[in-house]
């Protein structure tokens, strides 16, 4: 039983039955000299030679229930050793579901960063699309005032080329099918039907100038406006230049606004990512503080637990050494009875000794084997509570990761739907700014075919009345005049071909945004 394949830790009860047979050995030779009858056989059979020990222990054999014992001890073993196995397994499950929520943990933390990226970078855009439409709306606004200006400039000019007789001229793309300066016979006819829109450009002319000049002929063709219009005209432009600038600061106070909330509300976000941040570490570090306590505390009882069993090993080493002393005193009290002669005792004695330091090297053994197990055992008691302590640590801040991460995607996802919705909004105000930019260029357009026939009138209402009032020399004062004006109708061309090259250049400008 002592040399078995694998060596286990033997309690003492196994020790004091590995030493049973030595006892009953000792026991029955001791009963055999204290019988009087044995004493008397022994005397008659002193010719006798006595057996060896080895042979007397031969006819000991173990008990079944020693044997019964030690079966009953490896099974015990071996359903242990079973059992750490499967705790190892489990642990190392749940060290691998350890690492899988520690690596969706930073999948989550990486896709949050960059979420809150791109968030960034859409209000960098948006505020960007905003800065672009109030340059947009300041546009505008100066070429409203611009297209005001122009206006008054081509009402000035008109006034100017109405109040000399025939000083327009109008040009024609294409020569026209009629002549310019009618006959004299189909005078009257043309006057009765050009009549109206020569009265009605007459009315224009007075509401223009307010009552304060008539179309003459040739006498004020250099008279300009009044002061008083001139100063009502800058007065009135440099009115709506204020308004349009008040605008432009007023979108341009808002966006600022705007940009200092979004700002804010990051600094608010980030203060609070910091605050969840540095109370989780303080979590941590409270538990690492706990676990190192509890750490401390198992140390101190296993290292008192190994002093006790250290203890109990000495004292069991000396009350085996007492029984020894003992078993020796009582075999040379057994020698002495027997009368046994010098060199049998010798012998004897040289066997028995021979048995104990077997012994005592199977005790040493067992206590190394004993002291070994003891060991592991604790070592694996520290590991399981470390496992225990640790999976129950990392099951916490999972659920409170999981948390955070929760009230996180909340947060996200109600600003993503915010800036969603504010960026629709701007993308519908912005297509409506197209459409009316649209309409603007339509109703420019309309205007500057309206304003080139009545240009076109202006300049046949005059013909007519130059033929009215000087019928003889009617060819020649029309030629003076366009000889006179030419160069001034030249400017006017030049300048309504400008306006037309700006409004095309806006329309342009409309289709590429």
């Amino acid at each position: 039983m002592a040399t078995s394949g694998r060596r286990q830790p033997v309690t003492p009860l196994s020790r004091r039955s590995r030493q049973s047979p030595d006892s009953s050995l000792q026991t029955s030779l001791a009963s055999r000299t204290s019988n009087p009858d044995n004493m008397e056989v022994k005397n008659e059979e002193e010719d006798t030679p006595i057996p060896d020990v080895n042979e007397r222990l031969s006819y000991v054999r173990p008990s079944r229930e020693l044997l019964e014992y030690y079966r009953k001890k490896i099974a015990e073993y071996d359903d242990e050793h079973e059992m750490m196995n499967r705790k190892l397994d489990q642990y190392r499950m749940t060290y691998m579901e350890q690492h899988k929520l520690q690596w969706e943990l930073r999948q989550r933390e990486e896709e949050i960063a960059e979420l809150q990226k791109a968030l960034s970078d859409m209000q960098v855009y948006l505020f960007q699309e905003r800065e672009h439409v109030l340059r947009l709306y300041a546009e505008n606004d100066r070429l409203k005032i611009r297209e005001l200006d122009d206006r008054k400039k081509i009402h000035q000019l008109l006034a100017v080329s109405g109040v000399s007789e025939g000083e327009v001229s109008y040009f024609f793309k294409e020569p026209p099918a009629k002549p310019i300066i009618p006959q004299r016979q189909p005078h009257r006819v043309s006057s009765q039907a050009k009549g109206v829109p020569s009265q009605a450009r007459g009315e224009s002319t007075s509401r223009q100038h307010k009552g304060k000049r008539k179309v003459l002929g040739v006498v004020d063709q250099n008279a300009s406006p009044s002061d008083q219009d001139r100063y009502n005209s800058d007065n009135q432009t440099l009115t709506l230049q204020v308004e349009a600038l008040q605008a432009q600061l007023e979108e341009q106070t808002r966006l600022a606004k705007d940009h200092v909330d979004g700002l804010l509300e990051d600094r608010r976000v980030k203060i609070e990512e910091y605050e969840a941040r540095r109370q989780r570490d303080h979590d941590k570090i409270q538990t690492l503080l706990e676990k190192l306590t509890k750490t401390q505390d198992l140390l101190y009882d296993s290292t008192k637990d190994f002093l006790e069993l250290r203890y109990e090993g000495r004292a069991n080493e000396r009350r085996w050494m007492a029984e020894k002393d003992q078993f020796l005193r009582e075999l040379d009290v057994c020698k002495q009875q027997l009368n046994i002669s010098r060199d049998k005792v010798l012998n004897v004695s040289d066997e028995a000794l021979d048995a104990k330091q077997k012994r005592e090297v199977e005790v040493e053994a067992l206590q190394y084997d004993l002291e070994q197990a003891v060991k592991m055992s604790d070592m694996y008691r520290e590991q399981v509570i470390q496992l225990e302590d640790e999976r129950a640590r990392i099951r916490e801040e999972g659920d409170v990761s999981k948390d955070i991460f929760k009230e996180r995607t909340d947060k996200m996802s109600r600003r993503l739907q915010l800036m969603n919705a504010r960026y629709q909004e701007l993308e519908k105000r912005r297509n409506l700014e197209v459409e009316g930019f649209k309409n603007d260029i339509k109703m420019l357009r309309a205007k500057l075919k309206e304003m080139e026939k009545q240009l076109y009138k202006v300049t046949v209402g005059l013909g007519e009345g130059l033929e009215e009032q000087r019928p003889d020399d009617l060819d020649l004062v029309i030629l003076r005049n366009v000889r006179r004006t030419a160069g001034r109708s030249k400017k006017l061309m030049d300048e309504l071909k400008q306006l037309k090259s700006k409004v095309y250049g806006m329309e342009n400008d409309l289709k590429h945004l």
